[in-house]
């Protein structure tokens, strides 16, 4: 096989990277060329994208891969989910792009369920109700009278948004649409009966398209101005991070459960159709896009967020702490002294996380954390009891025996926490590849241009250039008591 080179932008909701893929004799090799910051930005009451700055840093990116001197075969784009940028009939965008942390949404659905019940949306979608979710990231804008959205003839979710700058061309990526809430699961395109409710056109929206699909080339201007020599292809990868992140778990076969661990935690199992009963609706879960067709059944659950804050929190006392520092503490610290349900809306963007971690273990009747590593271990083991409930709620749902959880992303380098997750769910933990969601892109790339022909064909390749860390359970006594507390309580 002739060695390829492909250039993976993989953007999360705090941070972004450049990374140079290079696939030779059947393995992957990964090199990060950039990294760059991905701010919300305040404005009065508005918290918004800087996404020219993010189109300024694919360009860098660009320049980068030029400086290794290798041919690059294609290029993809990866994003968090559900937010989007409005289109100008000039084909201009129209002012910076919502943030799903911004409040203009608190109270949407119950708002929307007046036009459409709770039940009906999630009978048409599939999609767990967060309100943050693009239905009524929608409607509120519209609500407000929102100008951008008044003046808009298009939508373009966010990695869609940002293949348009780079080629003009403009298409609605199947995953990452699907996270919007306005995805019919079974047709999969847009439902008209929730762009009606709302009052937006159908036409606003571009043709959906599956991973793997060439949208275009980089624009002449930007081969000019970044140095390339040649006019690469922009491939639609699975637009949506964990969709991409998905298809690089190194499974080997469909027995298999998930947790792609961030900002942002998503566990769920990978189904070949969508399930929307009374039982998925009741538990919340969610029906997102995968790639070669498949759906992502899982359900959303709040992660390292709530460490992330609370460092920064002690980044600003001028207290900086080492992720071996992290561990270290929490495993000194007591456990189960104080748990909190990661998901309860005090930790949806609070001015303290800290502060509304004491607040909550107050009100729920428990000891406040009185040091920093008892925070910390607050953390892991409210994550790791969370984890179990969900394990246990996809138990109930999967058609098969789920012998592994597969944690993948950066949290699976958390070698702590993953051990927690082995024993507070009983089953083994597989750790990695911590890359996973910029191998998804890559291999999504490698298989629109023909290198590999499907999903099960990827994850060979993955596996033969990767080695994950196994985590057995031990301690399940200790854990299975602990968790009692936290199931009847949250």
């Amino acid at each position: 096989m002739e060695t390829q080179h492909f250039i993976s932008f993989d953007i999360g909701a705090t941070s972004g990277r450049t990374i140079l893929a290079k696939i030779e004799d059947g393995k992957l090799f990964l090199k990060e060329l950039t990294r760059f910051p991905n701010k919300i930005i305040r404005i009065k009451d508005r918290y918004y994208w800087e996404i020219f700055a993010l189109y300024e840093a694919l360009k860098d990116g660009l320049r980068a891969a030029v400086a290794e001197k290798v041919a690059i075969s294609s290029i993809g784009i990866d994003t968090w989910g559900v937010d989007f940028a409005y289109i100008g009939d000039d084909d201009a965008i129209l002012g910076l792009p919502r943030s799903y942390r911004d409040p203009y949404t608190n109270g949407a659905p119950e708002e929307f369920f007046k036009l459409l019940s709770k039940e009906k949306v999630y009978g048409l979608t599939g999609i767990q109700i967060m309100n943050f979710n693009s239905l009524y990231q929608l409607y509120a804008a519209k609500k407000e009278n929102n100008s951008a959205l008044t003046a808009a003839k298009g939508i373009l979710f966010m990695p869609d948004a940002l293949s348009f700058l780079l080629t003009g061309k403009k298409v609605c990526e199947y995953t990452i649409a699907s996270t919007s809430q306005l995805i019919n699961p079974w047709t999969k395109n847009i439902e008209p009966a929730l762009a009606e409710k709302i009052g937006i056109n159908l036409e606003m929206f571009a043709e959906t398209v599956m991973p793997g699909k060439i949208i275009g080339t980089l624009a002449d201007y930007i081969v000019k101005e970044t140095g390339l020599d040649q006019a690469v292809p922009v491939i639609a990868v699975a637009g949506h991070d964990t969709a991409s992140a998905v298809a690089a778990v190194p499974a080997e076969n469909e027995r298999f459960a998930y947790l792609s661990s961030g900002t942002w935690s998503l566990m769920g199992i990978e189904l070949k159709e969508p399930v929307v009963t009374e039982v998925s609706y009741q538990m919340n879960f969610t029906n997102e896009g995968g790639v070669d067709g498949t759906i992502r059944f899982l359900k959303n659950i709040t992660g390292m967020w709530l460490l992330e804050q609370s460092r920064k929190e002690w980044e600003a006392q001028g207290i900086n702490y080492s992720y071996p520092e992290i561990v270290e503490m929490a495993q000194k610290a007591t456990a189960f002294r104080s748990l909190i349900d990661p998901d309860a809306p005090d930790f949806a963007n609070p001015e303290s996380m800290t502060e509304a971690i004491a607040a909550y273990c107050q009100k729920t009747g428990q000891p406040t954390p009185d040091s920093h590593a008892a925070f910390i271990r607050c953390i892991f083991d409210s994550l790791a009891m969370k984890y179990r409930y969900v394990f246990n709620c996809l138990r109930r749902i999967a058609p098969f025996e789920i012998d592994k959880l597969h944690v993948i992303g950066g949290g699976s380098q958390n070698k702590l926490l993953n051990q927690f997750t082995a024993d507070a769910i009983g089953v083994t933990v597989v750790a990695g590849p911590s890359e996973a969601t910029a191998i998804g892109n890559v291999m999504i790339q490698a298989k629109g241009l023909g290198i590999v022909n499907s999903l099960w064909e990827m994850r060979e390749m993955i596996r033969n250039s990767c080695s994950p860390e196994i985590f057995e359970p031990r301690n399940t006594g200790d854990w299975d008591k602990a968790y009692e507390f936290f199931y009847k309580n949250y």
